[in-house]
């Protein structure tokens, strides 16, 4: 078959002397799940753990039996591959056919029967049976594809049927955008391909590098990038960069082992030869390929079984620098990579959303599609998630792109048979519309009760559109829709309360999402507030570092409460002359004041009024029953020396219109 996204970590004793075949699927002594690995699904610890039952002698037929059935599962006949691994369980003399069975059974969509057969070999398997804990993680896969089968989602695939554009020759897959969602570039199998002997190499069996163009709604007839891209071995996986430099795969023509990322750089359409990225990227013997840049050309993704991963083939990247220089290469760790293979990855830059293909995780057989949301402030992925049907089905699913819009793109998969057997035809999909919305409830913050006919405000952070003004019904609910790939900040209001903020976010998601916020309003205290660590300097009305600290809080209350008018109060113990004692606590009041209108607080929402020693909250005649200077005397003269706000005014809440 042409080179393809199959792959496994696997050293495998050939079967035939195919190297394509070698890449397949385990044997018995696969090292696709490592003892130590943190992303193995362990089994049912509560199943009894069966005898090793005993294996009967193998004879020359069943030898022929184990042989032609792991022939037919090598090539995607899965088929006559359960139908021959089934006569080989019966017959009892190899162990790792009732897995493989299981395996063939999950392709075919049997998942309950292969649930069955999977349980028996976990039960009945060696303890130190690496295979083991793969059949429990396929039995994970099992459980998972019967839950998605059940819960159809709402997107629509529509296969890309005609046979001279995409899915023409023997395989078509890895799709990609070239620099524009109206033309794309592909890797297929055809005839009429890059050969130097036509009459001993068959195109139809090497693999080229194509683009296509849709015009009027019309998908061009492709055209083959020719030399010097394309060449007599096999080349894939291509991307194109806004600097028109194409970064692609190419098999070695010395080691079938090796696989490399070779760069093209293009001028007016046409490109200059091709060279091997350096050892960043690629290394002697080992296999890198599926390159992908981000839309900004800051980050190089790509596939690799070089050494330092998790097992099999993995997911890196590469920081380029602004003169282009690659740099060292990052694994993309364990909440991505697993102990099976990850591949073909493609980074969706107004979501942050890495999408790419996986066997390692449970899913619905063979290579899935995942998506990990990327976290740009703490620069970690969220755990994949499974794309599920339609986009996966229990044959090979990978080289997933989508729009910047999210509303359409491309994936391949090899779900339907062609010439030849099984191999990958490219998909288009179209998302039903994505919808956001919000809702919850305004409540007492002290009683709980719902407050009816409250203001709910839903800004856009960055100013791009105008606010949305929801009043809370008679239950104190709210709901409104809301736009995708915004930053909101939330505020709720009521005459009489001090209101309650919150913020949520669309940007990032790529599903339809209910989003919830409930706000919890206080009421305005009839007395004033007291503001805690406001200092002066010694006899001064000079606001110490710490007191801007603290009326910075003010300023955020003020900000929020744009209704309310407040009073800043300032009072003094009783120590020192009443005409002094009042001037300086007007002069203190005053540079509260001064620095609230510093931070942009209106003036007219200000007042500074200095009470001296007229307002004590421990009377002068209680603190004369004190010991003099006394930690308790000290404390009481304290707690008079203060500064306080007070709520003296209230202007109906605020509908602001841009336009007006």
């Amino acid at each position: 078959m042409p080179y393809e996204a199959q792959m496994v970590n696997l050293k495998l004793k050939s079967l035939v002397k195919v190297p394509e075949l070698q890449l397949r699927k385990p044997k018995k002594d696969s090292t696709l799940v490592k003892k130590d690995s943190t992303q193995t699904v362990t089994g049912d610890t509560s199943r009894k753990k069966k005898p090793t039952p005993k294996f009967n002698p193998i004879t020359s037929t069943d030898y022929v039996y184990w042989k032609l059935a792991n022939s037919y599962r090598l090539n995607a006949d899965y088929k006559n591959a359960a139908k021959t691994y089934k006569t080989c369980v019966e017959r009892n003399a190899y162990p790792d056919a009732r897995y493989y069975y299981g395996l063939s059974l999950m392709a075919l969509k049997k998942y309950n029967e292969a649930l069955v057969e999977f349980d028996e070999y976990v039960t009945h398997s060696p303890e130190n049976d690496s295979l083991m804990r793969v059949a429990e993680k396929k039995e994970s896969s099992c459980y998972f594809a019967l839950d998605t089968m059940t819960n159809v989602k709402r997107e629509v695939i529509v296969r890309m049927f005609d046979t001279l554009i995409f899915n023409k020759g023997t395989a078509n897959f890895a799709p990609q955008y070239y620099l524009s969602p109206n033309k794309i570039i592909f890797t297929s199998a055809r005839r009429n391909g890059v050969v130097n002997d036509p009459e001993k190499q068959d195109s139809k069996y090497l693999c080229d590098l194509y683009y296509t163009e849709c015009l009027d709604s019309v998908w061009q007839r492709p055209v083959n990038f020719g030399r010097p891209v394309n060449s007599v071995l096999h080349e894939g996986a291509g991307y194109i960069t806004p600097d028109e430099v194409m970064l692609f795969t190419r098999w070695s023509e010395v080691n079938r082992d090796e696989v490399f990322i070779f760069m093209a750089k293009m001028t007016d359409g046409k490109f200059f030869e091709a060279f091997k990225l350096g050892e960043n990227v690629n290394l002697p013997g080992k296999k890198s390929m599926h390159p992908y840049v981000n839309f900004n050309g800051t980050r190089l993704y790509y596939s690799s079984n070089r050494p330092g991963g998790f097992g099999g083939f993995d997911l890196w990247e590469c920081i380029i620098d602004e003169e282009g220089q690659i740099g060292p290469p990052k694994n993309l760790g364990r909440n991505i990579n697993t102990a099976g293979d990850e591949m073909s990855p493609f980074y969706h830059g107004v979501s942050n959303t890495l999408y790419f293909a996986s066997n390692g995780l449970p899913g619905m057989g063979g290579l899935d599609i995942f998506k990990a949301s990327f976290n740009v402030d703490d620069s970690v992925y969220t755990f994949p998630k499974n794309m599920g049907g339609p986009f996966n089905s229990s044959k090979d699913d990978a080289y997933f792109i989508m729009e910047r819009t999210q509303q359409r793109g491309f994936f391949s998969s090899d779900r339907e048979p062609c010439e030849g057997g099984h191999c990958y035809d490219i998909y288009e999909f179209q998302n039903a519309p994505i919808f956001f919305d919000i809702s919850g409830y305004v409540f007492d913050a002290v009683t709980n009760d719902p407050i009816p006919g409250a203001l709910v405000t839903i800004s856009d952070v960055h100013g791009d559109d105008e606010p949305l003004y929801i009043v809370t019904d008679e239950k104190g609910y709210y709901f409104t829709s809301l736009k995708a790939d915004r930053e909101f900040f939330l505020k709720a209001q009521k005459t009489k309360y001090l209101a309650d903020k919150g913020s949520r976010i669309t940007k990032g998601l790529t599903e339809t999402t209910h989003l919830e916020w409930d706000a919890f309003l206080s009421k305005i205290p009839d007395g004033e507030v007291e503001i805690e660590g406001i200092e002066y300097d010694f006899d001064k009305a000079t606001l110490r570092p710490k007191s801007k600290e603290n009326l910075d809080k003010i300023v955020d209350l003020l900000n929020l409460n744009d209704n309310l008018s407040v009073a800043i109060n300032a009072h003094t113990d009783a120590r020192g002359n009443d005409a002094y004692n009042e001037r300086l606590s007007q002069a203190r009041a005053q540079s509260c004041v001064d620095y609230l209108i510093s931070k942009g607080i209106k003036k007219d929402r200000l007042i500074a009024k200095g009470w001296g020693e007229k307002q004590p909250i421990i009377p002068e005649s209680e603190i004369n029953k004190m010991v003099p200077k006394s930690p308790e005397f000290e404390a009481a003269h304290q707690k008079n020396r203060r500064t306080a706000f007070k709520v003296i005014g209230e202007s109906s809440l605020k509908i602001i219109n841009k336009t007006n």
